[in-house]
């Protein structure tokens, strides 16, 4: 045991004065982006080759303990045991969701069962059929929805983040906002009978009244 430890040392004292020549030589050696040059990372990847350890072990004295064995019930309360519970997650549970994917299988596979047979449906055809079947009044509702929703003209609630809040959206006079105001034909007749009016009131002495 000795003589093995003698060995290992005199190897690390070798490897350790390799690598002191080493680094005589390649003290000048690039980096290569780390904080070592080459030559101290051999020196270091050699010393932690040649490791000097101790004669004896660290571990010495040290006890382990055996895995414990495992715990059996006895040997009358074995056959009594409760089976394991069978896993719900599975297809063969009545409870388990069927997917899209199966449901329209499924459907394919009946129809194609009863493809000789005039009285029979497939809910697949009758599903295509109702999805496309839109009234004249469904589709009134549905275009004047679409203009109010691109006009802006809904009140009703928020759909953008570009809307204001809905209480800011509130007038304080209902009657105001019904209020069309005075109409342009008025406004119209209003303004010749006024510019009638001033023509009667000029005098012939400012021609540019």
């Amino acid at each position: 045991m000795r003589a093995m430890h003698r060995v290992r040392v005199g190897v690390s004292l070798a490897a350790l004065l390799i690598g002191c020549g080493l680094m005589s030589g390649c003290m000048s050696s690039p980096r290569y982006g780390t904080d070592k040059t080459a030559g101290e990372q051999l020196f270091d990847d050699i010393s932690d080759i040649a490791s000097v350890s101790a004669v004896t072990p660290k571990d010495k004295g040290v006890k382990y303990p055996n895995r414990p064995g495992l715990v059996l019930p006895a040997e009358k309360d074995r056959e009594s045991l409760t089976a394991p519970q069978q896993s719900l997650a599975s297809k063969d549970n009545p409870a388990w969701v069927e997917s899209p994917e199966d449901a329209r299988k499924r459907l394919a596979d009946e129809a194609d069962q009863n493809k000789n047979d005039v009285n029979y449906r497939s809910p697949l055809a009758q599903a295509d059929s109702g999805r496309n079947r839109v009234t004249e009044a469904q589709q009134t509702a549905a275009y004047r929805a679409a203009r109010q929703d691109q006009d802006g003209t809904y009140i009703d609630q928020r759909r953008y983040l570009i809307d204001p809040p809905q209480q800011y959206r509130q007038v304080s006079d209902q009657a105001a906002l019904n209020d069309l105001g005075t109409p342009e034909s008025k406004k119209e007749k209003q303004r010749k009978k006024d510019a009638e009016a001033a023509q009667q009131t000029s005098s012939w002495w400012k021609p540019f009244q």
